[in-house]
């Protein structure tokens, strides 16, 4: 998407002052050693990636092709800060079951995992993979991205090229199997993480010449991932594509669907075209994975509103469904507030943010998903509007925020596997609220900035402005 931010760990570089010239000598002695011909440094690298970090957690259920709702670490989480911040947040996960939590290989938050081929840095890694295991979350691991060197980059530690346009950076086709080497790598090296999903956003998957996505590259990578990660264990389970199912405004002709579509917007056909490639020639999937925002590309419009925008969700899961019978899907990513310039999205209050988050995650439970990912977690510090706690940078921080409120409830209240019912709405309140029911609870949210008197499943209530209620049954 380009909008969600692919900051990477590239700033946690350990830097250790060099005092009296002895541990000067040492360092240049260090250097020199940790050097392949050709310039490429291996300091702070390991040969044996493949050793299996800590201590493995084998959770409940972890074979299953679903895990539920949860959060995506991106470059700032709970496993760094303050030692009193970051443990109340692994309190408040373990409490809550820990909460699915995916993080990438590579950026946002990860350093190079590979920055010269057959050395290892996984330390950042490691250190993300125990925060899941202390905080009792089920781990997932987005495959993406690629070292320098198998993107036409310079190898070596310290050489690694963290600006956007490198990180996004598909591998050559040369280095496909390098990187499905480096897949089975981190299985093995984390043999309790079950859930991979192959690349991100087809980051560097475009055609040029052809105006489309280079899904028959995609494809090719994604192939030899799902064979490498098989062969490391059967039990691994392996999803894709991770499409951005992007939207046009409705009445835009080109390369609008002209089947998937509503007052929402019409779909871009190059995102289905892509996805039917994959479904068509994958080698195996568990899951189906994708990502989208409720808003167009163009413009970022939210139409009819920023309500009924999410419709879209519910249109694409039931399409890509459709596409792929007996597949888990998985969104892994959801967005309902456009940015701004700078990428941030602070323009609306943290109640009607909260509300047309509940209401995206209706959709998507209606499209049929069973999986789904939050984006952005926490900022580094000061204040952090649409994150799950507060930042970790002091003693103060690390507490529970309304948007973790309204995901850890769903997660326990529909989990993988929920029956959902209809009940009933008075005609009155149909167009202002949003509902999502089980056999034992009723989500409902207020679409209006201002109170009102709802009837929903037999009861009569007033909601607040933009509120999120929930009922028993």
């Amino acid at each position: 998407m380009g909008r969600h931010g692919w900051i990477t760990g590239a700033g946690r570089w350990r830097l250790t002052a060099l005092l009296g010239v002895g541990a000067v000598v040492v360092a240049l002695l260090v250097a020199l050693v940790s050097t392949l011909p050709g310039g490429a440094s291996t300091e702070g690298t390991t040969r044996d990636g493949d050793k299996v970090h800590g201590t493995p957690v084998f959770r409940p259920g972890a074979d299953r092709p679903y895990v539920g709702w949860g959060f995506t670490h991106t470059q700032f989480s709970a496993d760094e800060g303050n030692a009193t911040a970051t443990g109340r947040v692994r309190k408040l996960l373990s409490r809550d079951g820990g909460l699915p939590q995916n993080q990438a290989i590579m950026g946002w938050g990860a350093d190079n995992p590979e920055p010269v081929k057959g050395h290892y840095d996984f330390e950042a890694l490691d250190r993300r993979i125990d925060f899941i295991r202390a905080s009792g979350g089920t781990p997932v691991i987005t495959l993406c991205c690629a070292p320098d060197w198998m993107k036409g980059g310079r190898a070596g530690a310290g050489n690694t090229d963290w600006s956007q346009a490198a990180l996004e950076t598909a591998p050559l086709p040369e280095h496909y199997k390098d990187f499905a080497a480096l897949a089975a790598t981190v299985a093995k090296r984390y043999p309790d993480v079950r859930h991979f999903i192959v690349w991100n956003e087809f980051k560097g998957f475009w055609n040029d010449a052809e105006g489309r996505w280079d899904y028959e590259g995609y494809t090719k990578l994604y192939n030899l991932v799902y064979t490498a990660l098989k062969q490391v264990d059967p039990k691994n389970m392996v999803g894709g594509p991770y499409l951005v199912m992007d939207s046009v405004d409705p009445r835009q002709e080109e390369n609008a669907s002209t089947v998937v579509r509503g007052p929402w917007g019409a779909m871009d056909q190059r995102v289905l075209d892509a996805f039917t490639y994959w479904n068509q020639h994958k080698a195996g999937a568990d899951f189906v994975v994708v990502d989208g925002s409720s808003y167009t590309t163009e413009g970022d419009k939210l139409l009819p509103d920023e309500f009924a925008a999410t419709d879209k969700f519910t249109a694409v899961g039931r399409w890509v469904r459709q596409q792929t019978p007996g597949l888990p899907l998985w969104w892994a990513e959801y967005y309902v507030e456009p940015a701004d310039r700078n990428d941030d999205r602070k323009g609306w209050s943290e109640p009607h943010r909260v509300a047309v988050q509940a209401a995206g995650l209706i959709a998507i439970a209606k499209g049929g998903a069973t999986s789904g990912f939050y984006w952005n977690p926490q900022e580094k510090e000061g204040d952090c509007p649409g994150c799950l706690w507060t930042p970790t940078d002091s003693s103060d921080g690390g507490r529970a925020l309304p948007l973790y409120g309204l995901l850890s409830r769903f997660s326990r209240e529909f989990p993988p596997g929920t029956t959902y019912r209809t009940v009933s709405v008075a005609p009155d309140d149909v167009p202002n609220v949003r509902v999502l029911a089980s056999d034992r609870t009723v989500l409902v949210v207020n679409t209006l900035n201002r109170p009102i008197s709802a009837k929903v499943d037999g009861k009569r209530f007033d909601m607040k402005a933009y509120e999120v209620k929930w009922l028993k049954r």
